[in-house]
Protein backbone atom coordinates (compact mmCIF):
# COMPACT_ATOMS: atom_id res chain seq x y z
CA UNK A 1 0.00 0.00 0.00
CA UNK A 2 1.27 3.59 -0.90
CA UNK A 3 -0.43 5.17 2.63
CA UNK A 4 -1.50 4.31 5.65
CA UNK A 5 -4.01 5.73 7.77
CA UNK A 6 -3.96 5.35 11.83
CA UNK A 7 -6.76 6.96 14.21
CA UNK A 8 -5.37 8.56 17.43
CA UNK A 9 -8.41 9.87 19.01
CA UNK A 10 -11.97 9.55 18.59
CA UNK A 11 -13.81 12.91 20.19
CA UNK A 12 -16.16 11.95 23.17
CA UNK A 13 -18.26 15.05 22.59
CA UNK A 14 -18.56 15.04 18.98
CA UNK A 15 -17.04 11.42 17.91
CA UNK A 16 -14.88 13.27 15.33
CA UNK A 17 -11.60 11.95 14.65
CA UNK A 18 -8.07 12.68 14.77
CA UNK A 19 -5.32 10.66 12.97
CA UNK A 20 -2.18 10.61 11.14
CA UNK A 21 -2.19 9.65 7.27
CA UNK A 22 1.30 8.38 6.37
CA UNK A 23 2.57 8.59 2.86
CA UNK A 24 6.18 8.16 0.56
CA UNK A 25 6.56 11.66 2.02
CA UNK A 26 6.06 12.47 5.03
CA UNK A 27 3.20 11.45 7.97
CA UNK A 28 0.71 14.23 8.67
CA UNK A 29 -1.90 14.81 11.40
CA UNK A 30 -5.33 14.79 10.48
CA UNK A 31 -8.16 16.60 10.09
CA UNK A 32 -5.77 18.48 7.14
CA UNK A 33 -6.56 21.24 5.13
CA UNK A 34 -4.77 20.92 1.73
CA UNK A 35 -3.50 24.29 -0.18
CA UNK A 36 -4.68 24.05 -3.92
CA UNK A 37 -1.27 24.06 -6.44
CA UNK A 38 -3.47 24.18 -9.62
CA UNK A 39 -0.37 24.64 -11.74
CA UNK A 40 2.39 23.49 -9.44
CA UNK A 41 2.23 26.47 -7.81
CA UNK A 42 -0.13 27.89 -4.73
CA UNK A 43 -0.74 31.36 -6.39
CA UNK A 44 1.88 33.86 -5.75
CA UNK A 45 3.49 32.18 -3.11
CA UNK A 46 7.15 30.39 -3.17
CA UNK A 47 7.64 26.54 -1.97
CA UNK A 48 9.80 27.59 1.31
CA UNK A 49 6.60 29.66 1.94
CA UNK A 50 3.90 26.88 1.20
CA UNK A 51 5.64 24.90 3.69
CA UNK A 52 5.34 27.97 6.29
CA UNK A 53 1.53 27.73 5.78
CA UNK A 54 0.46 24.24 4.85
CA UNK A 55 0.68 21.32 7.19
CA UNK A 56 2.91 19.77 4.31
CA UNK A 57 0.19 18.07 1.60
CA UNK A 58 -0.63 20.43 -1.34
CA UNK A 59 -2.48 19.46 -4.48
CA UNK A 60 -1.99 19.78 -8.11
CA UNK A 61 -4.53 19.68 -11.10
CA UNK A 62 -4.09 16.91 -13.02
CA UNK A 63 -6.23 18.84 -15.93
CA UNK A 64 -4.25 22.13 -16.38
CA UNK A 65 -0.69 20.52 -16.09
CA UNK A 66 -1.90 18.05 -18.82
CA UNK A 67 -2.20 21.43 -20.80
CA UNK A 68 0.68 23.25 -19.69
CA UNK A 69 3.24 22.32 -19.45
CA UNK A 70 2.38 18.69 -20.15
CA UNK A 71 2.75 15.69 -18.37
CA UNK A 72 5.78 14.84 -20.02
CA UNK A 73 7.52 17.69 -19.10
CA UNK A 74 6.66 17.47 -15.57
CA UNK A 75 7.64 13.39 -15.70
CA UNK A 76 11.15 14.62 -16.88
CA UNK A 77 11.83 17.03 -13.77
CA UNK A 78 10.90 13.76 -11.60
CA UNK A 79 7.31 14.52 -11.06
CA UNK A 80 5.29 17.55 -9.73
CA UNK A 81 7.91 17.32 -6.57
CA UNK A 82 10.56 17.60 -8.87
CA UNK A 83 9.27 20.52 -11.25
CA UNK A 84 8.00 22.71 -8.16
CA UNK A 85 10.65 21.50 -5.63
CA UNK A 86 8.49 20.81 -3.17
CA UNK A 87 9.66 18.33 -0.62
CA UNK A 88 6.92 17.36 1.14
CA UNK A 89 3.41 14.95 -0.46
CA UNK A 90 1.23 15.93 -3.08
CA UNK A 91 -2.31 14.80 -4.28
CA UNK A 92 -3.51 15.46 -7.77
CA UNK A 93 -7.32 15.21 -8.33
CA UNK A 94 -8.49 13.88 -11.84
CA UNK A 95 -9.81 16.11 -13.99
CA UNK A 96 -13.20 15.40 -12.79
CA UNK A 97 -14.49 18.87 -11.70
CA UNK A 98 -13.10 20.22 -14.81
CA UNK A 99 -16.03 17.96 -16.25
CA UNK A 100 -18.66 19.86 -14.35
CA UNK A 101 -16.49 23.61 -14.40
CA UNK A 102 -16.21 23.66 -18.51
CA UNK A 103 -20.02 22.14 -19.00
CA UNK A 104 -20.77 24.35 -21.49
CA UNK A 105 -17.18 23.10 -23.66
CA UNK A 106 -16.94 19.39 -22.86
CA UNK A 107 -19.16 16.09 -24.30
CA UNK A 108 -19.83 12.98 -22.08
CA UNK A 109 -19.55 9.77 -23.33
CA UNK A 110 -18.89 5.97 -22.40
CA UNK A 111 -15.20 6.71 -23.16
CA UNK A 112 -14.05 9.62 -21.45
CA UNK A 113 -14.91 13.31 -22.00
CA UNK A 114 -14.48 15.13 -25.06
CA UNK A 115 -13.10 18.85 -24.35
CA UNK A 116 -12.39 21.80 -26.65
CA UNK A 117 -9.56 24.15 -24.77
CA UNK A 118 -10.61 26.46 -22.37
CA UNK A 119 -8.66 29.14 -24.09
CA UNK A 120 -7.24 27.99 -27.59
CA UNK A 121 -10.71 25.58 -28.47
CA UNK A 122 -8.21 22.87 -29.65
CA UNK A 123 -10.29 19.74 -29.18
CA UNK A 124 -9.26 17.30 -26.23
CA UNK A 125 -10.61 13.64 -25.21
CA UNK A 126 -9.59 12.63 -21.50
CA UNK A 127 -11.02 9.07 -20.72
CA UNK A 128 -9.93 7.20 -17.04
CA UNK A 129 -7.48 5.33 -18.38
CA UNK A 130 -5.73 9.25 -19.64
CA UNK A 131 -6.23 10.30 -16.35
CA UNK A 132 -4.59 7.59 -14.31
CA UNK A 133 -1.67 7.35 -16.49
CA UNK A 134 -1.48 11.83 -16.56
CA UNK A 135 -1.44 11.00 -12.87
CA UNK A 136 1.00 8.48 -12.98
CA UNK A 137 3.54 10.59 -14.69
CA UNK A 138 2.76 13.30 -12.61
CA UNK A 139 3.78 11.60 -9.17
CA UNK A 140 1.47 12.44 -6.73
CA UNK A 141 1.27 10.39 -3.62
CA UNK A 142 -2.35 10.29 -3.37
CA UNK A 143 -4.70 10.29 -6.61
CA UNK A 144 -7.90 10.33 -7.61
CA UNK A 145 -10.08 8.72 -9.95
CA UNK A 146 -11.35 9.99 -13.01
CA UNK A 147 -15.30 10.99 -12.25
CA UNK A 148 -18.41 13.10 -13.32
CA UNK A 149 -19.18 16.15 -11.02
CA UNK A 150 -22.92 16.22 -12.01
CA UNK A 151 -24.46 19.34 -11.18
CA UNK A 152 -25.98 18.85 -7.62
CA UNK A 153 -29.91 19.34 -8.98
CA UNK A 154 -29.63 17.27 -12.04
CA UNK A 155 -32.99 15.16 -12.20
CA UNK A 156 -32.90 11.49 -10.73
CA UNK A 157 -32.33 9.51 -13.71
CA UNK A 158 -29.43 11.10 -15.17
CA UNK A 159 -27.41 11.41 -11.86
CA UNK A 160 -28.39 7.33 -11.60
CA UNK A 161 -26.88 7.39 -14.70
CA UNK A 162 -23.92 9.58 -13.68
CA UNK A 163 -23.17 7.13 -10.79
CA UNK A 164 -23.26 4.21 -12.82
CA UNK A 165 -20.65 5.75 -15.56
CA UNK A 166 -18.41 6.86 -12.20
CA UNK A 167 -18.33 3.53 -11.24
CA UNK A 168 -17.62 2.15 -14.17
CA UNK A 169 -14.76 4.95 -14.86
CA UNK A 170 -13.04 3.87 -11.30
CA UNK A 171 -12.89 0.11 -12.46
CA UNK A 172 -11.21 1.13 -15.59
CA UNK A 173 -8.98 3.70 -13.90
CA UNK A 174 -7.81 1.06 -11.24
CA UNK A 175 -6.96 -1.33 -13.50
CA UNK A 176 -4.53 0.65 -14.94
CA UNK A 177 -3.22 2.39 -12.36
CA UNK A 178 0.73 1.34 -12.81
CA UNK A 179 2.58 2.56 -9.36
CA UNK A 180 -0.03 1.35 -6.80
CA UNK A 181 2.48 0.91 -4.06
CA UNK A 182 3.83 4.32 -5.12
CA UNK A 183 0.72 6.13 -5.16
CA UNK A 184 -2.53 5.34 -3.37
CA UNK A 185 -5.47 5.54 -5.62
CA UNK A 186 -9.10 7.86 -3.99
CA UNK A 187 -12.27 6.93 -5.16
CA UNK A 188 -15.13 9.39 -5.52
CA UNK A 189 -18.49 9.45 -4.05
CA UNK A 190 -21.03 10.91 -6.03
CA UNK A 191 -24.90 11.17 -6.22
CA UNK A 192 -26.24 14.69 -5.59
CA UNK A 193 -28.54 15.17 -3.03
CA UNK A 194 -29.88 11.65 -3.30
CA UNK A 195 -28.81 9.50 -0.91
CA UNK A 196 -29.90 6.07 -2.14
CA UNK A 197 -27.39 6.92 -5.06
CA UNK A 198 -24.68 7.75 -2.82
CA UNK A 199 -25.18 4.96 -0.76
CA UNK A 200 -25.07 2.73 -3.56
CA UNK A 201 -21.75 4.36 -5.28
CA UNK A 202 -20.01 4.30 -2.17
CA UNK A 203 -20.79 0.40 -1.63
CA UNK A 204 -19.64 -0.07 -5.10
CA UNK A 205 -16.48 1.92 -4.64
CA UNK A 206 -16.09 0.05 -1.15
CA UNK A 207 -16.32 -3.63 -3.36
CA UNK A 208 -13.61 -2.23 -5.95
CA UNK A 209 -10.99 -1.56 -2.99
CA UNK A 210 -9.63 2.04 -2.62
CA UNK A 211 -6.85 3.17 -0.68
CA UNK A 212 -9.31 6.15 0.58
CA UNK A 213 -12.75 7.76 -0.29
CA UNK A 214 -13.59 11.31 -1.35
CA UNK A 215 -16.84 12.90 -1.16
CA UNK A 216 -17.40 14.64 -4.63
CA UNK A 217 -20.23 16.64 -5.64
CA UNK A 218 -20.48 18.83 -2.59
CA UNK A 219 -19.98 22.85 -1.92
CA UNK A 220 -21.10 22.64 -6.24
CA UNK A 221 -23.91 25.24 -5.80
CA UNK A 222 -26.46 23.31 -2.77
CA UNK A 223 -26.88 24.78 0.32
CA UNK A 224 -24.95 24.91 3.32
CA UNK A 225 -27.94 22.66 4.99
CA UNK A 226 -27.86 20.14 1.97
CA UNK A 227 -24.34 19.42 1.96
CA UNK A 228 -24.40 18.73 6.16
CA UNK A 229 -27.07 16.52 5.66
CA UNK A 230 -25.41 14.41 3.19
CA UNK A 231 -22.26 14.36 5.39
CA UNK A 232 -24.56 13.47 8.09
CA UNK A 233 -25.84 10.62 6.29
CA UNK A 234 -22.63 9.72 5.24
CA UNK A 235 -20.20 9.34 7.99
CA UNK A 236 -21.38 6.10 9.44
CA UNK A 237 -21.26 4.70 6.11
CA UNK A 238 -17.59 5.07 5.40
CA UNK A 239 -14.99 3.07 6.07
CA UNK A 240 -13.54 4.20 9.41
CA UNK A 241 -9.92 2.68 8.78
CA UNK A 242 -9.76 4.72 5.23
CA UNK A 243 -8.97 8.21 5.00
CA UNK A 244 -11.84 10.01 3.94
CA UNK A 245 -12.19 13.07 1.77
CA UNK A 246 -14.21 16.01 1.18
CA UNK A 247 -13.35 17.92 -1.90
CA UNK A 248 -13.47 21.37 -2.47
CA UNK A 249 -14.62 22.85 0.83
CA UNK A 250 -12.37 25.32 2.63
CA UNK A 251 -14.59 27.68 4.86
CA UNK A 252 -14.79 27.71 8.45
CA UNK A 253 -17.69 26.43 9.00
CA UNK A 254 -17.31 23.88 6.34
CA UNK A 255 -14.12 22.45 8.11
CA UNK A 256 -15.32 22.58 11.37
CA UNK A 257 -19.00 20.96 10.33
CA UNK A 258 -16.74 18.21 8.06
CA UNK A 259 -14.53 17.54 11.00
CA UNK A 260 -17.51 16.95 13.48
CA UNK A 261 -18.63 14.66 10.76
CA UNK A 262 -15.41 12.34 10.42
CA UNK A 263 -13.65 14.26 7.54
CA UNK A 264 -9.82 13.98 7.33
CA UNK A 265 -8.64 15.88 4.52
CA UNK A 266 -10.10 19.00 2.95
CA UNK A 267 -9.06 21.68 0.02
CA UNK A 268 -10.31 24.57 -1.62
CA UNK A 269 -9.28 27.69 -3.77
CA UNK A 270 -11.79 29.81 -1.04
CA UNK A 271 -8.67 31.13 0.69
CA UNK A 272 -6.12 32.33 -1.83
CA UNK A 273 -9.24 33.39 -4.28
CA UNK A 274 -10.57 35.52 -2.24
CA UNK A 275 -6.75 36.98 -1.00
CA UNK A 276 -6.35 38.15 -4.29
CA UNK A 277 -9.78 40.28 -4.07
CA UNK A 278 -8.21 41.97 -0.64
CA UNK A 279 -10.41 39.51 1.74
CA UNK A 280 -8.75 38.39 4.65
CA UNK A 281 -9.92 35.90 7.48
CA UNK A 282 -9.95 36.80 10.68
CA UNK A 283 -10.41 35.95 13.95
CA UNK A 284 -13.26 37.87 14.44
CA UNK A 285 -14.35 37.28 10.86
CA UNK A 286 -13.39 38.00 7.37
CA UNK A 287 -12.28 41.49 6.57
CA UNK A 288 -12.05 43.33 2.59
CA UNK A 289 -8.57 45.66 3.41
CA UNK A 290 -9.60 47.56 0.42
CA UNK A 291 -12.21 48.84 2.07
CA UNK A 292 -11.52 52.82 3.23
CA UNK A 293 -11.63 51.95 7.06
CA UNK A 294 -8.53 50.33 7.12
CA UNK A 295 -6.84 53.71 5.14
CA UNK A 296 -5.04 54.94 8.84
CA UNK A 297 -5.35 51.27 10.40
CA UNK A 298 -1.88 50.73 12.15
CA UNK A 299 -2.90 47.48 13.68
CA UNK A 300 -2.13 44.41 12.14
CA UNK A 301 -4.60 42.37 9.31
CA UNK A 302 -5.40 39.77 13.01
CA UNK A 303 -4.21 40.88 16.24
CA UNK A 304 -4.75 37.24 17.46
CA UNK A 305 -2.39 35.73 14.58
CA UNK A 306 1.28 35.29 15.17
CA UNK A 307 2.47 34.98 11.11
CA UNK A 308 4.88 36.97 9.52
CA UNK A 309 2.73 39.32 8.06
CA UNK A 310 0.30 40.51 11.17
CA UNK A 311 4.35 40.55 13.17
CA UNK A 312 5.57 42.82 10.48
CA UNK A 313 2.64 45.13 8.36
CA UNK A 314 -0.33 47.16 9.42
CA UNK A 315 -3.62 47.01 7.83
CA UNK A 316 -3.09 50.61 6.13
CA UNK A 317 0.57 48.95 4.46
CA UNK A 318 -1.57 46.37 2.66
CA UNK A 319 -4.25 48.32 1.50
CA UNK A 320 -2.28 50.81 0.49
CA UNK A 321 -0.52 47.85 -1.87
CA UNK A 322 -3.86 46.72 -2.93
CA UNK A 323 -4.78 50.18 -4.04
CA UNK A 324 -1.64 51.19 -5.47
CA UNK A 325 -1.92 47.51 -7.77
CA UNK A 326 1.47 46.45 -5.78
CA UNK A 327 1.47 42.24 -6.30
CA UNK A 328 3.12 42.43 -2.48
CA UNK A 329 -0.73 42.91 -1.27
CA UNK A 330 -1.87 39.83 -2.77
CA UNK A 331 0.62 37.86 -1.48
CA UNK A 332 0.61 38.77 1.98
CA UNK A 333 -3.25 38.50 2.21
CA UNK A 334 -2.80 34.71 0.49
CA UNK A 335 -0.18 33.74 3.07
CA UNK A 336 -2.10 35.21 6.02
CA UNK A 337 -5.45 33.61 4.97
CA UNK A 338 -3.64 29.80 4.45
CA UNK A 339 -1.72 30.45 7.59
CA UNK A 340 -5.42 30.82 9.15
CA UNK A 341 -7.11 27.95 8.03
CA UNK A 342 -3.49 25.88 9.15
CA UNK A 343 -3.95 27.05 12.87
CA UNK A 344 -7.68 27.00 12.41
CA UNK A 345 -6.87 22.82 11.40
CA UNK A 346 -4.67 22.61 14.24
CA UNK A 347 -7.08 23.99 16.72
CA UNK A 348 -9.55 21.73 15.76
CA UNK A 349 -6.94 18.87 15.99
CA UNK A 350 -6.74 20.00 19.76
CA UNK A 351 -10.32 20.29 20.13
CA UNK A 352 -10.82 16.81 19.05
CA UNK A 353 -7.85 15.29 21.19
CA UNK A 354 -9.27 17.27 24.18
CA UNK A 355 -12.92 16.13 23.33
CA UNK A 356 -14.32 19.29 23.14
CA UNK A 357 -15.32 20.09 19.24
CA UNK A 358 -18.54 21.14 19.54
CA UNK A 359 -17.90 23.81 22.58
CA UNK A 360 -15.01 24.88 20.53
CA UNK A 361 -17.47 25.49 17.45
CA UNK A 362 -19.84 27.42 19.52
CA UNK A 363 -16.65 29.58 20.60
CA UNK A 364 -15.46 29.73 17.40
CA UNK A 365 -18.64 30.64 15.49
CA UNK A 366 -19.60 33.32 18.19
CA UNK A 367 -16.07 35.38 17.12
CA UNK A 368 -16.20 34.57 13.42
CA UNK A 369 -19.81 34.76 12.22
CA UNK A 370 -20.87 37.69 14.38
Amino acid sequence: MAITYEITHICKQSNARCGILHTPHGSYETPIFMPVGTQATVKTLTPEEINQVSDGLILGNTYHLWLQPGEDIVKAHGGIRGFMKWDKALLTDSGGYQVFSLSHIRKIKEEGVDFRHHLSGERLHMSPEDSIRIQNDLGADIIMSFDECPPFYSNYEYMKDSVERTLRWAKRGKQVHQFPDKQALFGIVQGGPFKDLRKHCLEELINIDFEGYAIGGLSVGETKTEMLEMLEFLNPLMPASKPRYLMGVGSPDDLINGAINGIDMFDCVLPTRIARHGTAMTSTGKIVIKNKEYEKDMTPLDSNCSCQVCKTYTRSYIRHLFKAGEILGLRLVTYHNLYFLKQLMSQIREAIKEDRLLDFKTEFFSQYYK
